[in-house]
């Protein structure tokens, strides 16, 4: 029979034993299987089969048409070239995320993938819950247009209300080993410095100037000391009050769990104090866990912080100094935080989000989350949501 492979494509209602029936008319006829692929939506099933027939019975074609018209399967043939083209070219993940994607959004995406010279070649359905998530495998974007393509998303990303991730493909995104993230409004739903503003009765003044800082408005370091000397005095049960108030962002557990089951390092790096982030490490079991150390003496605050402040330039430090220190390339490293902070450890990272994040903060990105559940990030990484359950 011809040397050129046989491509046949089998469409129709899903039933158990379909691929096994197909594959033993190919070894029955003595074909060789060179590709091998299925998709089932909503239960009906297209299946395709790249076969190699040097050798092969010439009765293979009539077979399998007889058998599929027996099961109501539509089948179709096609003669293929003998190598595919696309092997050699550069691969892109898009990830397109939202609580509910709309066709127009996805219609701008795809335009603006042709526009800068990619193609399409596979497109995976990664949750319908908590979110809809849908994973697009880019072929031959120049390197040069790369750049011009992830701006261009993001401008469609912001006009449609969705969520959108450019990345190299390859295994290495799927092989992250160390993530870091930011705590406050970031791993819990609280500001922990506003918890214990509001039991120093200066909630409004501290919170203000928190917000001013997470924008990138005002200096970190400095405004971290003027709020911490607001709270003098506060004692040990005020800090406990307020350890007690906190709350993890919805699917944080999740995450995390799913992480740690993935052999994935997870770090926390937080602008606000250890008494906190060493219990959230206790509690979940985290692999690493750095933030501020209130000063305290005879059982009440001092109103001052010692040593180092985890400060923008800290976070950065820490996650590049973890990830020498366990041998991980910067590439398979994730960071997520949401203010002006956390931007170097964005920008380090081999994958910077920016988690329901201000507007300074998307802007540098490579991704970004707006949808409040932490463990929809895991779609970022190219998980289905049936690996997660």
């Amino acid at each position: 029979m011809a040397e050129n492979p046989l491509l046949i494509r089998l469409t129709g209602a899903d039933r158990r034993g379909v691929t096994t029936e197909l594959l033993a008319l190919a070894a029955n006829a003595d074909a060789q299987v060179q590709d091998l692929e299925q998709v089932v939506v909503r239960e009906r099933l297209t299946l395709d089969i790249l076969l190699g027939l040097e050798g092969a019975s010439e009765s293979l074609v009539k077979d399998v048409l007889y058998w599929g018209h027996l099961n109501g399967f539509g089948v179709e043939f096609e003669w293929v070239e003998p190598h595919s083209k696309r092997a050699t070219l550069d691969r892109q993940a898009i990830t397109v995320m939202a609580p509910a994607v709309a066709s127009k959004a996805l219609a701008e995406v795809t335009r603006e993938i042709a526009a800068c010279g990619g193609n399409l070649d596979r497109i995976v359905r990664l949750a319908t819950k908590p979110v809809v998530a849908y994973d697009l495998q880019v072929i031959g974007t120049p390197a040069w247009r790369q750049i011009e393509l992830r701006q261009r998303l993001l401008t469609v990303a912001q006009r449609n209300g969705v969520d959108v991730a450019v990345q190299q493909a390859g295994i290495e995104r799927r092989s992250k080993r160390l993530v870091a993230m930011d705590v406050d409004s970031t791993f819990i739903q609280n500001e922990v410095i506003e918890l214990l503003a509001a039991e120093a009765g200066c909630e409004q003044q501290v919170a203000a100037i928190t917000a001013r800082a997470m924008a990138g408005e005002l200096d970190f370091a400095a405004t971290l000391h003027e709020r911490v000397a607001l709270l003098e005095g506060l004692d040990l049960a005020a800090l406990e009050r307020a350890r007690e108030r906190i709350k993890l962002t919805p699917g944080a557990r999740t995450f995390v769990r799913t992480l740690q089951r993935m052999g994935c390092q997870v770090a926390i790096f937080s602008g606000g104090f250890s008494y906190f982030t060493d219990w959230l490490q206790s509690e979940l079991r985290l692999d690493h866990a750095f933030a501020n150390e209130l000063e305290i003496v005879d059982g009440r605050l001092t109103g001052r912080v010692v040593g180092p402040i985890v400060d923008r330039a800290r976070k950065a430090e820490l996650l590049g100094t973890i990830a020498a220190m366990q041998a991980i390339p910067l590439s398979q490293t994730v960071a997520i935080g949401d203010g002006a902070n956390d931007i170097d450890m964005l920008s380090l990272a081999g994958l910077g989000i920016a988690f329901n994040a201000k507007a300074v903060v998307r802007e540098r990105a490579d991704a970004t989350v707006s949808v409040p559940q932490l463990d929809s990030v895991l779609f970022m990484l190219g998980i289905r949501s049936e690996d997660i359950q």
